[in-house]
């Protein structure tokens, strides 16, 4: 059981505190409620950008990084295509230097054209390093637009096209952070050994006077449902044939997200699972095959992908991967297999809480969802989960029109 409490400020930042009386450290996590989807199809790429930009300076503080290195503390940040996150990791003596620093940001940037440019090029490097000049880089570039038509998922959080940030302007860039970087669209959390007094007082002080706004409306277009078998074969100069089978799946809010989830982990989570056994230890027809779902708030994908042996063709793997489908969805699976995914999935979950900065993260992300006790009833949904539950569903997901496969064909 992770406790915690809660508290609003009148300018509309939702806080939660959790208290560890086991660390000396302290950390503070800030999540806007703020992702690619967000963006406009002709401006993309923008919330990852202010991942960048928001280390670049603020209004008093010119160097983000170098008084938290001072207080012995570090900093990072992950933007999604549902949420931009960031954290701060320090000793709990020197939490005030944190909330400063995060305070600060959300207040003002500095918006200098320097800033602008220098965060810029590092986007403009990071697109070309890892998307474009990497093995498999551009999979999600070409994936994303295969599998969606309509919803804003269609594009990567990196952006769509490299050009979208070559161009972007000073005023699109204030615009956006207007709109997102605001106390009513964020949640923090501050996870340590403290009192809860202190922390209501500490934040009210570092926070409080952050002029509110209203959290912006989001109104995304919903993705049609899939009719048809999608598939695009492309040669790169890669290692090894690589496929990619994705499949539209519920959103976050839904049980079916978590029969999902379950239906990945007994078709590809580890050296147990159904595609593992047969395509790789049986037949020896890949190097690599996992199945695993994307996560995402609104419809996601579940994901069956995976590398082909020498000499192996692409007809072969599609063959019996089709045929595991079909023999999953066709008998259901024992209660004895469905303990040892449930032993799995509560071993994983345990671990992850040992870490006090998953447990600030996972605390922010589930309060998103709607409450952050969530954190305590995830598990409790997924051991509700029935054999007939899986069955079922995946005989309404796991079929070919509801697929969409890239290929990446070896130039080698």
């Amino acid at each position: 059981m992770i406790e915690f409490e809660r508290f609003e400020l009148d300018n509309g930042l939702k806080v939660i505190f959790h208290k560890d009386i086991t660390t000396p450290m302290a950390v503070v996590n800030t999540l806007y409620d703020v992702g690619a989807r967000d963006e406009s199809e002709e401006k993309t790429g923008f919330a990852h950008l202010f991942e960048h930009l928001m280390f670049g300076g603020s209004i008093n503080i010119p160097d983000f990084d170098a008084p938290l290195q001072r207080a012995g503390g570090e900093s990072n940040a992950f933007t999604s295509n549902d949420i931009t996150n960031y954290y701060d990791v320090l000793p709990a003596q020197n939490l005030d230097t944190a909330l400063w620093l995060e305070s600060d940001r959300m207040l003002s940037l500095a918006f200098t054209d320097k800033s602008l440019e220098v965060q810029r090029q590092v986007v403009i490097e990071e697109f070309k390093q890892r998307y474009l000049n990497q093995p498999y880089g551009d999979v999600w570039l070409e994936l994303r637009p295969l599998a969606y038509k309509k919803h804003p998922y269609k594009w990567a959080t990196i952006g769509k096209d490299i050009k979208h940030i070559q161009d972007a302007k000073m005023e699109d860039v204030k615009a956006f952070f207007q709109k997102y970087y605001h106390p009513g669209n964020a949640i923090l959390c501050v996870a340590g050994n403290f009192e809860f007094s202190y922390i209501k007082e500490r934040v009210e002080y570092w926070f409080g006077n952050i002029p509110g706004k209203l959290k912006p409306a989001r109104i995304l277009p919903s993705e049609p449902i899939q009719k048809e078998f999608r598939e695009l074969t492309l040669e790169r100069n890669v290692p090894a044939n690589a496929f990619y089978y994705a499949f539209k799946m519920a959103s976050r809010k839904t049980m079916e997200y978590y029969v999902s989830d379950m239906i990945s982990d007994a078709l590809g989570r580890e050296k147990s699972s159904r595609l593992y056994i047969r395509l790789k230890k049986e037949l020896n027809l890949v190097s690599e095959i996992g199945a695993y779902i994307t996560g995402s708030l609104d419809d996601g994908l579940l994901m069956i992908s995976g590398k082909l042996n020498d000499g192996v063709s692409f007809e072969q793997v599609d063959v019996e991967i089709w045929k595991i489908i079909d023999e999953f969805v066709s008998r259901e699976m024992s209660v004895v297999e469905l303990e040892r995914l449930n032993i799995k999935i509560r071993t994983a979950r345990e671990f992850q809480d040992q870490g006090l900065l998953n447990r600030a993260m996972n605390l922010c992300h589930f309060e998103l969802l709607g409450d952050a006790a969530g954190i305590n009833e995830d598990l409790m949904v997924y051991q509700s989960i029935t054999p007939k539950q899986m069955s079922t569903l995946g005989k309404s997901i796991l079929k070919k029109k509801n697929c969409s496969v890239l290929r990446i064909k070896s130039t080698k």
